[in-house]
């Protein structure tokens, strides 16, 4: 569960790492406000859960107040990947010396915790790591280990941190470390620590990611407003309806509306349409036994997605029969309408039966079924995935 910036500051600042004196505002005079009190250049930065946002145009510089508002109504106009900016972070601007970068994350592989670091702040880490990786410092230790001060010095001393900073960086790399332990973390970052020309030492970016599991041990969390929430970013529309009907759902790029018949079948078909060249718009799974209605609904996100030109149906009878998936569709059809292609393909429990629910309702009503495919076990699942992938690619999805 990924922080804003301002939330993952406000916990560096109570385990005392040095930050910005920032306030957040939700309006364009309330940024000119806090420019007005600070008093002095400032930068000016978009609150999303996503990374990005300095190539997006979501971090900005202003001199004076009135600067500040014309950006300010410039960001809250601004997407990110698709998400919207309701809030702005002002800091003062300052004259940078050297920037380094200094996280804590998993070793999933090897079940311990990392303490990584560098020299070269501000970029991409994992960039730094696959062209300079000899610029990368890092200190593995299991979960029950602490990190010594001693440790955090020789760390510094690494990245090139001079005699003159090395105990405060230590101390900084110290409480990092005690941060990520406390509060259950899986990631957090300073991308830059950086050092001013007047010689302070200022985290002036934070990556914080939560265990979302493990929230229900922190309520001095909560109380700082901290709740679950989506894992990368705010939600997006379809996402939030899906959420309210239980819908395991996630908005992806592409253009092919994929409509599983379980994880395990979704990602397989995900699989195949990225094999033929596609690109899949979502990522769904109907859960155990889903019901008609359950289908349906599954159907409206995609049919409704402006994204979606073509929707790509499997089905793997088990617990999850064919006829109740056919059922679904053809109630969505009725009730609903299709506005987009589907090819689809049931094999496995009652598919027989589900085939002939498809053909039954297509005679009564040939017209519901001028856009839809349907296939039994007789078709393979690459030749319908090949297929989705070619009526997404024709003019208009038809």
């Amino acid at each position: 569960m990924r922080l804003y910036e301002f939330e993952g500051k406000s916990l560096f600042k109570k385990y005392e790492i040095p930050i910005p004196e920032g306030r957040t505002a939700a309006g364009i005079n309330e940024v000119a406000q806090i420019v007005r009190e600070l008093n002095k250049p400032v930068v000016i930065k978009a609150q999303v859960l996503t990374g990005g946002r300095g190539k997006a145009g979501g971090v900005k510089f202003a001199d004076n107040a009135d600067t500040a508002q014309s950006v300010a109504e410039n960001l809250f106009n601004l997407k990110i990947k698709g998400y919207p900016v309701n809030l702005l972070l002002v800091e003062p601007k300052y004259e940078i010396k050297r920037e380094f970068y200094i996280g804590v994350t998993i070793d999933r592989a090897n079940y311990k915790l990392v303490v990584v670091a560098s020299g070269e702040g501000g970029v991409d880490i994992e960039e730094t790591a696959e062209k300079h990786p000899e610029k990368i410092v890092k200190k593995t230790l299991s979960v029950q280990q602490e990190l010594y001060t001693f440790e955090a010095l020789e760390i510094a001393k690494q990245i090139g941190i001079t005699s003159e900073h090395l105990k405060t960086v230590a101390r900084i790399i110290v409480n990092l470390y005690l941060m990520f332990k406390a509060t259950d973390a899986k990631l957090v970052e300073i991308n830059p620590l950086v050092l001013t020309a007047d010689n302070q030492l200022i985290a002036a970016d934070s990556r914080v990611s939560l265990d979302d599991d493990a929230l229900f041990r922190h309520p001095e969390l909560k109380a700082m407003g901290i709740e679950k929430r989506h894992e990368e970013g705010e939600m997006t529309s379809r996402e939030k309806q899906a959420t309210e009907w239980g819908i395991p759902y996630l908005d992806l790029d592409g253009d092919i509306g994929m409509f599983p018949g379980g994880a395990g079948f979704g990602i397989m078909g995900n699989d195949f349409i990225h094999y033929y060249g596609g690109q899949p718009a979502n990522f769904m799974d109907s859960g155990g036994g889903p019901s008609p209605e359950r289908i349906a609904k599954m159907l409206v996100l995609l049919d409704e997605n402006p994204d979606v030109k073509a929707i790509f149906g499997a089905r793997f009878g088990g617990i999850s029969r064919c006829d109740d998936f056919a059922k679904g569709v053809v109630m969505f059809l009725k009730e609903h309408g299709l506005s987009k292609p589907i090819v689809m393909r049931m094999t496995g429990n009652m598919w027989q039966e589900g085939v002939k629910i498809f053909q039954d309702a297509k005679n009564e009503n040939p017209e519901l079924f001028e856009k839809v495919e349907f296939h039994g076990i007789e078709t393979p699942i690459e030749e319908i995935s090949r297929r989705a992938v070619e009526l997404a690619g024709m003019k208009g999805g038809n």
